[in-house]
Order: structure tokens, then sequence, then C-alpha cells
């Protein structure tokens, strides 16, 4: 059995990726500091044989005993309400943390990928984004702290793969969404449904012209799959084309709830990305990838998920960052 180390893997995007390999036959080591993960996300999986957990700090040295096939690196906050309050700890992750990962790769004779983001791109100029375009991004503003910690990441392990000849892949994941995400994580999905289960008015921030486009968590994680097991080095994107302007997607949140709430309107936060669209030729023509849920049908079964969350989760998800 093929054997794969999981950093993150008690957040959104790591527990379900925890789930693909334990059901693609894989032993999973799954590692996570629990600053932003929860072990609520991978609790059905400790009963397992084929899956071990480390409660570790990745941006400390990393040592896992035993061989290692594959290593991916999902370790990091990912919303601006987590890396505004721990930007040290975001940068290091991204830093040292990937420098760490990156090492263990090179001992274990692992092939390595990395977790990167369209932030990479910042408030891009170019529209959709390819992964050619080398983004418009303010290095000092107060999301910079994640952008450049992803910049560095992609920039050191392509380091690593052309110096060390180290077998590494790099997937730049648009907005996803899915069940396990956290209610007060600040994105606009979970911040939209918890304000609607809590009879609150929408929060927009700007005007809601600004757009998004929101890929189903199992696609993205066919996607990874797929580049994981590609013999491809290059940057990829993963996510969905199709853009949806932030007003829209209040109206759509307020239908699928069946609420009447209003849309309130506040400033903008400093360097918010106007536009996300990515461009995804290349992972068509590359790993033969394709969106196979509908946002339609992805909502309803992300509602569904913070639906069955208890008042308590719901009513604490509002205050835990005030």
């Amino acid at each position: 059995m093929k054997r794969v180390l999981i950093t993150g893997a008690a957040g959104f995007l790591g527990s379900h990726l925890c789930d693909r390999f334990i059901k693609e036959g894989y032993n999973v080591v799954g590692m996570d500091n629990l600053i932003t993960g929860d072990l609520k996300n991978i609790e059905h999986l400790f009963k397992l044989e084929n899956f071990e957990f480390y409660n570790h700090d990745v941006s400390k040295f990393v040592h896992v005993p035993g061989d290692l096939d594959y290593i991916l690196h999902f370790a990091s906050p990912a919303s601006p309400i987590d890396y505004l309050k721990i930007p040290i700890q975001t940068l290091k992750v991204g830093s040292l943390g990937t420098h760490n990962l990156l090492g263990l790769a090179k001992a274990k004779k692992a092939c390595m990928l990395i977790a990167s983001t369209s932030e990479v791109y910042g408030d891009p100029n170019v529209h959709p984004q390819p992964e050619t375009y080398w983004g418009n991004v303010n290095p000092v503003g107060p999301r910079g702290v994640y952008d450049e910690a992803k910049r560095f990441q992609e920039a050191i392990t392509m380091a690593y793969h052309t110096f060390h000849g180290l077998d590494t892949k790099i997937v730049r994941i648009f907005n996803t969404y899915g069940p396990r995400m956290r209610l007060n994580d600040g994105r606009v999905l979970p911040a939209f449904i918890g304000q609607a289960l809590r009879g609150e008015d929408l929060t927009i921030f700007g005007d809601g012209s600004q757009t998004r486009s929101f890929c189903y968590v199992d696609d993205l994680v066919e996607g990874i799959y797929r580049l994981l097991l590609s013999d491809y080095h290059q940057p990829v994107n993963i996510g969905n084309p199709s853009e949806i302007t932030i007003s829209q997607f209040a109206e759509e949140i307020i239908k699928l709830t069946g609420t009447n709430q209003k849309v309130i309107y506040k400033d903008l936060p400093v360097d918010d990305p106007k536009q996300r669209q990515p461009d995804i030729t290349r992972a068509r023509e590359i790993l033969n990838w394709e969106l196979k849920v509908s946002r339609e049908e992805g909502l309803k079964i992300t509602y569904d998920y913070f639906r069955s969350l208890s008042q308590e989760e719901l009513y604490k998800s509002k205050h835990r960052f005030e």
C-alpha cells in the first residue's frame, strides 16, 4: 500500500483529501497543529488501521518514521479572518513549513504536492487568470502575509524540483466550498449561510459587483488527485470558470435558504480582489479534468451540512473572532 502524508489534515480541504486517499486504499498519515483545523473533521478515520495522526506544527522539524510515497502540503490558514489574526504563523507555515516538508520529501524520495492559491494573482489585471500570469500583489498590505507566503512556497518548491530533481506538483486553488467549512472563517459562502440561518441580514463588502467562482470540494479533490499522479510540474489552476457577482450570489443564498433577509453593504477591505475566474485550459488538457457538480447541487449539500449544526455551534460561530 502506498503511504501519503497530508498536512492540514483536520482542516476543510485536508480532511476531504484524507477521505479520498483512504477510499483509494492508501495508508494515510494526517498532520495538523489544530490552529484552525478541527479533529471533528477526521474523527471518523481514527478507528481505521490505515490512518494515523500527528498533532504537530510543520513550521518545526518534521519527522515521520517509515516510508512515504507522497506528501500533500495543505497546512495553512486560508481565510482573511485567520491570517489577519495570526500573520506570523501564516508566513512561517508557507516558508519554514514548506522547506521542512521539501526536506522530508527529499529524504524519503517522495513526490510532494503543494496547495497554492488563486491569491498568488492578487487583484488581477488579467481576466480570467491563466497560470502564465504573474499577478498583482501588494507584499506589504494586510493580505500580503498569505499571498507572499504562497508565492514563496511555489518558488522554493520549484527550486527543489530544478536543483534536486524532486518530483513536485503545484495546484493553484480557486474558491472552493462544501461540508466542513467553518461558519466563522470569514469567506463569503459560510458567512452568507450563517447569517441566513441566524436570521440576520446578509453583509456584502463593497458594492457587490466583485466576482468569485465557486468549485465544489469533490471536484477540487479529483483535480488534485489527478495532478498528483501526473508527470506535470508547473502550476495548475483548479476551480470553476463560471463566475458570479457577490450580489447575485447573495440572492442565490436567500433563495436557497428560503429566508427574506435584506442585503446590507459595508466598505470593501483593503486589497480585496475584484475579480476571480480561473483559466482551466491547462487542467482540461493535461489532467482531462472537468467540473461535475453544479453550483445548485453543491450549495444544497453545503446548506444541509450547515443546517445540521447545533444552535450552539451556529451562534458561537458569530462571536468567535469578535
